[in-house]
Order: structure tokens, then sequence, then C-alpha cells
């Protein structure tokens, strides 16, 4: 069917049971993929597996509608990109170097009370999102949190205050970047 002469309702019946087909089979073969490669594919996403994901989904969808992409093409390219994923995932478990490439570190917005404004400015998160999450966590002011952390999966997470707890007594953010900047404070 040629683009220009494209109608919404100039379809035929074998054309609607053929996405229908293709519909059911990208379906299963997603959830087989999925269940093969684990629940990290649907898990909060880093932003390198929700590009991944996304690019799934363009494929699928493309196997299903379009005429120009088989079913089978699209099936592939996706079992590719999630091999793909899985050994990128390998690798950077194994190997720090390609850790520090791939991943995202997560950053420290808020310390002891008072927001972090380089930090927030390079990772665009502002003030009224921080209160967001504070108030998510039962916080009414920026003070009742040691740290706000943007974590790598774009969500933020409050530290609750406690006043005899240093950052460098704090394991889960002491290691971070920013955190290492602030020692001593």
């Amino acid at each position: 069917m040629n683009r220009s002469e494209f109608s919404l309702f100039e379809t035929s019946w074998a054309q609607l049971g053929e996405v229908a087909l293709a519909a059911v089979l990208a379906y299963l073969a997603i959830i087989l993929i999925v269940r093969v490669n684990g629940s990290r594919t649907t898990s909060q996403l880093n932003s390198f597996d929700w590009i991944i994901n996304v690019m799934i989904g363009s494929l699928a969808a493309s196997g299903v509608l379009l005429e120009d992409v088989s079913l089978l093409a699209a099936l592939v390219a996706i079992v590719v990109l999630t091999g793909l994923q899985f050994l990128l995932t390998w690798i950077t478990r194994k190997s720090s170097t390609a850790e520090a490439v791939v991943k995202q570190e997560p950053v420290l917005l808020t310390h002891k009370g008072q927001f972090l404004e380089q930090a927030m400015t390079k990772t665009r998160i502002s003030k009224d999102e921080i209160m967001t999450a504070l108030r998510g966590n039962g916080m009414t002011s920026v003070r009742d949190a040691n740290w706000v952390v943007l974590e790598t999966n774009g969500t933020l997470s409050v530290i609750p205050r406690q006043d005899d707890l240093s950052i460098e007594d704090a394991d889960a953010v002491k290691d971070m970047r920013m955190a290492r900047s602030l020692r001593n404070d």
C-alpha cells in the first residue's frame, strides 16, 4: 500500500489478520526475551537501559506494522540488542573502567540541609523537584535531610537528617564524586 494512498479505513481483512498475528508473535517473543534476560529488562531503568527498551519497543512496532520490515527481522534485531545489553552489563560488572565509561554516577544535590547549586545546575534538577522528593518522604524542609541524591535511574533518594552522621561515615554516599569534595564539612 502506497503511503500517499493510505486511508484510515482502507485496510483489508488479510492485512488486519497479519498485523494481529504479528502482534501476538512479537508479544510472545518479547515475554520470552524478558524471561531469559531477567528482571533488569523491566526494572527501574538507568538512562542506558531506558534507551535500549525504547529501541526494542520501536523495533517490535516496526515488525508488526510496517510492510517493509518483517517480524523476523525485527525479532532478530531485538535479540541482538538484548544480547548486547546483557554483554555490556556483564562487562561493566567485571571492569571498573568499563563501568566508569558506561554508567553514570549518582549525584549529591543537597548536603546537610543546603542545596548544592552547582550539582543542581549540572543535572538540571530544580529546587521544586527536590522539595517534591522531600515531601514524598514526609519531610517539610530541606534541613530535614542529610542528603538528597539523584540516582542513575533518575529517581531522587532522600536520606533523613542525623546530626551525628558525617559524610565519611555514610557508606551509601561517601564515594560519590561530590561527597568526596564535601568531606570535613
